[in-house]
């Protein structure tokens, strides 16, 4: 199998002889359609011939274009996964357009029905665009998936990497085959080692998840004896039944209200995206459904997915699947399920996505009033239910007792069985709901160890392990119910989940299913938290290296850090300094400005006296842009202070328990201070920093540090500074969930400089590169002109060019192409922790981090090397404006032509003008600021900034004042960015207040408008 050729030959013969399919023909597409109409009008003519007697009766021989046209239309209002399911109106009757498989045997003709689908496989198809496809999948006539292929043995050597380039670059996403969910549903690019897939072609910003098994818990798929590592795709995923059964049962449009932060503030969209399963949640589904059919109700499955997996979307998938699963008797085995969550978005999802299945109403019910209200459910057989782990003492009790009376209603559950869900908490506990619900849980059982898992109970430490285990399942044998299934989800299982979610895998082992945290991080779906941790003694033992080290140079900002190092905080104050001033010196400029920390508190008192101490230091220094929020349950008195007492609310603010995450995810709060609350299930994206001061182990340690690792874009890393926990505990906490290799040296400047010199070895980039690169990327614009990035993107390619031909010996360059790789994305991870430690500032480290980022992001995955739009790489980008930020690159350092503005902007002794001044009383009053002398200088520099730039120039000339007006304000953050370095204090207080900048906007232009036309 040496071409692209041989691949398709061998996936084709693949389905046309094991997965049910048909051989399609190329010149049986209409590309005006995008539809195989002979396919349609055979399916019709099958399955529904009285309703095409009908078309034959009315249209006579237009029949078919009749039914095409309206299909068509309908296809392209309501897309092509709810034609299939629900078919479309033709002369005033439905037709349906697919058949998908009966829950049970009984319905013979059902199963006919079925049977009818076809279901072709068609190569090499080619659109209205030109655009040739290496594979087409249909049902019944109506385009489903498209794949392209690559063979890395073929002549080319291409990848699945060119394959997704081919998808970005090569198809039009307007195409009638390619536009979003009225024809093709998924896209898959694959070759012989990986598949990817995506459901939306938008261009360069096309989005694709990996779709392969996982390899040693990794990403990747393992290796198949005398077949590729890929076969899956088109032996299990791509058959016919599997097909169907995705497109029936799996595949939903998700509609989804996201609040999206803008300039002016936060405002709310809707977006639809076509959810198709990851492979690790279509494997989990069918591998739970499969094992209960067999064996029915009285199991215990353990699903060990990590966070980033899509829990959610399993969960309602699996819960669908139950609640319609037969046995091979066909009996329906459950009579309900039963979902145990508390998340409040799960509600929502599972009624989203039955509704798309289900044709009636009442398949799924929220249980958020009493237990009259569940008592109801249960009796009336209701599919699926939702309810709390607050409320699942009474879920038990309901099942468990056979008949229960209480004011007129009666529930017998007699003979019923019930699938039980149990979905890990998702929000905060205050340890109080856990004290309650072990009064009313028995102590063995089943229920206890839910209570444990999901509640974080105090465990039983007295007896040996092993002892407790052998002990609770001897308990749990006698109490173990044949009419109860229960399917615990948690990323972090404690050893009570393991002794009784027991159910083995097809290996005999526990869980049942896993999804590992190391797959996860690796496929990207979540940041590894652990990438950039230090203890206290680690990190000052850096800075100590920085301030004896006279070559380094300091940044400001960074030299309060200086203080601590020989200081041993002992005491909250000393933390709380540091605290702040990494913030102010590291965090604040992460993820464009956005980054947000979390510390955390060895008790209530003690995040009492941390929030006291925050606002006083804060105060005391007159910082600006940082506030935070402390989170605890209850009332706090200090012994010092036993008159006062403290409660959340009232060191907030005001803001109440319910509001906080609100709160804490808009602009006005960088820090939260939490006490027993927020370390576990807390979903903020902003998250990057935490300030670790309590003592953690085990799946406490996870849970705490992963709050860390959701994704945003912008957010590169994470880090964590820990005043208590050494790295061995931490390490030895992740280990069950995520294998990591040993831990090794502490990271050091000196490392990082050793592998700086070793990538300069290679030649195949030179200082003038980086140097000519940073110039122009650290230019102070907020974003490059178009000139730039060809300039970029020019010194880029010299280096490309080289690493393309670094041996003569084929084999040995692409040896020496993987090493040297793997060395330059050493020096980036290296590079991300000891930055946040070490006051760089104009080093040759920061200008080499961004060109060998740039670098990396260019050099051929496959054998295609991609145009680099440096604009669109949001992760560069936000190291940019940081950098900017932070004020350690000078700007016009170098060989590039220099930009106006830093150097040769107020420096000299400039004149007051009395509007300036006026400008500045202005401003104090109106918005009670301080703006000083210092000040009237930025703003006269603004001002003759603007009028050095032609372009404004031109503009005033050219343009009445209003118009003027709104094209300045276009450019005043460029104007600004640039006068940073001179002027910090004076640019970050007017770029923090939207009102401000917007009256000094309008002042300014109005100014510079009258200056320009008195020169004339």
């Amino acid at each position: 199998m040496h071409t692209e050729q041989h691949f398709e030959n061998e996936i084709e013969h693949s389905l046309l002889t094991e997965g049910g399919y048909q051989q399609g023909f190329a010149k049986d597409y209409e590309k005006s359609t995008a539809l195989f109409p002979a396919d349609v009008v055979a399916f019709i003519q099958t399955t529904q011939p009285k309703l095409w007697a009908r078309l034959e009766m009315l249209f006579k021989d237009k029949a078919q274009d009749e039914l095409i046209k309206a299909l068509n239309q309908e296809l392209n209002i309501k897309g092509s996964l709810n034609v299939l399911r629900n078919g479309f109106r033709v002369a005033n009757r439905t037709a349906k357009m697919a058949y998908f498989a009966p829950n049970s045997t009984l319905n013979e003709t059902a199963q006919q029905q079925y049977d009818a689908n076809i279901v072709k496989i068609t190569r090499q198809v080619i659109t209205e665009y030109n655009e040739r496809i290496d594979m087409v999948i249909s049902v019944n006539g109506i385009p489903v998936s498209t794949i392209e292929l690559k063979n890395e043995m073929s002549a080319t050597g291409w990848t699945v990497e060119d394959a997704k380039y081919q998808y970005r670059k090569e198809r039009n996403p307007q195409g009638k085959l390619f536009e979003f969910k009225k024809r093709a549903l998924v896209h898959f690019a694959v070759d012989t080692q990986e598949v990817y897939m995506t459901t939306k072609l938008e261009g360069e910003n096309t989005r694709f998840l990996p779709f392969n098994r996982g390899f040693n818990d990794g990403k990747g798929n393992p290796p198949v004896e005398n077949d590729v590592r890929t076969a899956y795709l088109w032996r299990e995923v791509l058959r016919k039944d599997s097909l169907m059964e995705l497109i029936g049962r799996f595949l939903h449009l998700s509609r989804e209200e996201r609040k999206i932060r803008t300039d002016s503030g936060f405002r709310y969209i809707t977006s639809e995206s076509m959810i198709f399963p990851r492979f690790h949640q279509l494997d989990a589904v069918r591998k739970l459904i499969a094992h209960t059919k067999t064996h029915g109700a009285g199991k215990n499955y353990l699903i060990q997915h990590s966070a980033g997996s899509g829990k959610s979307n399993t969960i309602a998938w699996l819960a669908h699947h139950l609640a319609s699963l037969h046995n091979a008797d066909d009996e329906k085995i459950f009579n309900s399920v039963i979902i145990v969550t508390d998340r409040v978005v799960l509600d929502r999802q599972l009624q989203e996505t039955v509704a798309q299945f289900e044709q009636t109403d009442g398949v799924v019910q929220k249980i958020d009033k009493d237990t009259h209200q569940l008592t109801a459910a249960l009796a009336a057989n209701v599919p699926i239910i939702i309810t709390t782990i607050q409320k699942f003492p009474y879920v038990m009790h309901s099942i468990q007792t056979k008949a229960k009376h209480g004011e007129h209603i009666s529930l017998d559950t007699e003979g019923k069985r019930f699938a039980v869900i149990v979905d890990e908490a998702h929000s905060s506990q205050t340890g109080e709901t856990a004290g309650e619900l072990r009064q009313v849980l028995n102590k063995s059982g089943i229920e206890a160890a839910i209570a444990a898992e999901f509640l974080d109970l105090d465990e039983d430490e007295q007896a040996d392990i092993e002892v407790q285990k052998n002990i609770l399942r001897e308990q749990f044998k006698r109490s173990r119910q044949d009419n109860l299934s229960f399917f615990a989800f948690t990323a972090t299982p404690k050893w009570k989940t393991l002794a009784l979610f027991d159910e083995p895998n097809e290996q005999g082992e526990t869980p049942f299913h896993s999804y590992s945290m190391k797959q996860a991080i690796e496929e990207g779906f979540i940041l590894d938290v652990l990438a950039n941790y230090a203890t206290y003694k680690q990190y000052f033992r850096l800075l100590r290296t920085a301030d004896s080290d006279i070559e380094l140079p300091k940044h400001k900002a960074k030299k309060e850090l200086m203080r601590f190092v020989n200081l041993h905080p002992s005491v909250i104050s000393q933390k709380v300094e540091i605290i702040i001033e990494h913030f102010q010196s590291v965090t604040r400029h992460k993820i464009g400005g956005y980054a947000k920390a979390m510390v955390v508190t060895s008790s209530r008192e003690a995040a009492v006296r941390y929030k006291l101490a925050f606002d006083e230091y804060i105060a005391e220094k007159g910082y600006e842009g940082i506030k935070s929020l402390v989170a605890f349950s209850g009332k706090v008195i200090l012994p010092e202070q036993t008159e006062k007492e403290y409660s959340e609310p009232s060191m907030n603010g005001g803001i109440k328990e319910t509001e906080l995450p609100e709160q804490f995810d808009s602009d006005n709060y960088q820090v939260l201070l939490v006490a027993d609350k927020y370390q576990t299930g807390f979903d903020q994206p902003l998250l990057h920093t935490m300030f670790v001061d309590k003592v953690l182990s085990g799946v406490q340690a996870v849970q705490t540090l992963s709050r860390l690792n959701r994704t945003a874009k912008g957010k590169e890393d994470t880090f964590v500074l820990d005043f208590v926990n050494d790295h061995e505990a931490i390490y030895d906490a992740f280990k069950p969930y995520y294998q990591r290799t040993a831990l090794g040296d502490i990271p050091s400047d000196e490392k990082l400089a050793s592998l700086g010199n070793t990538l300069d070895e290679w030649k195949i980039y030179t200082q003038s590169d980086i140097d000519e690169f940073a110039n122009i990327w650290f230019s102070g614009r907020t974003t490059p002109t178009n000139n730039e990035h060809k300039r970029l993107n020019a010194i880029i390619d010299k280096a490309i060019e080289k690493y393309q031909h670094i041996s003569d010996d084929p084999e040995h360059n692409e040896e020496q192409q993987k090493l040297f790789k793997s060395q330059l994305q050493s020096y980036l991870n290296l590079y991300l922790f000891v930055s946040q430690i070490l006051p760089y500032a104009d080093s040759i480290h920061e200008k080499r981090y961004v060109y060998l980022k740039a670098l990396m992001m260019k050099l051929p995955r496959g054998k295609q090397s991609e145009k680099l739009d440096l604009s669109k790489m949001a992760i560069l980008q936000y190291y940019r404006l940081q950098q900017i930020g932070e004020g350690s690159i000078k700007l016009n350092e170098g060989e590039a032509e220099p930009q106006k503005g830093s150097t040769d902007v107020g420096t000299g002794q400039v004149s007051l003008t009395e509007e300036l001044d006026k400008l500045i009383k202005e401003l104090n009053e109106a918005f009670t600021t301080e703006f000083t002398l210092a000040d009237q200088l930025f703003f006269e520099s603004v001002e003759k900034f603007a009028r050095e730039n032609p372009d404004i120039v031109d503009a005033a000339n050219n343009n009445p004042l209003s118009s003027f007006m709104d094209y300045f304000n276009t450019r005043i953050d460029d104007l600004l960015v640039g006068l940073f370095e001179q002027f910090g204090e004076s640019v970050a207080k007017v770029l923090n207040n939207p009102q401000i900048k917007h009256k000094v906007c309008r002042r300014l232009a109005k100014q510079i408008y009258e200056n320009v036309h008195l020169e004339k």
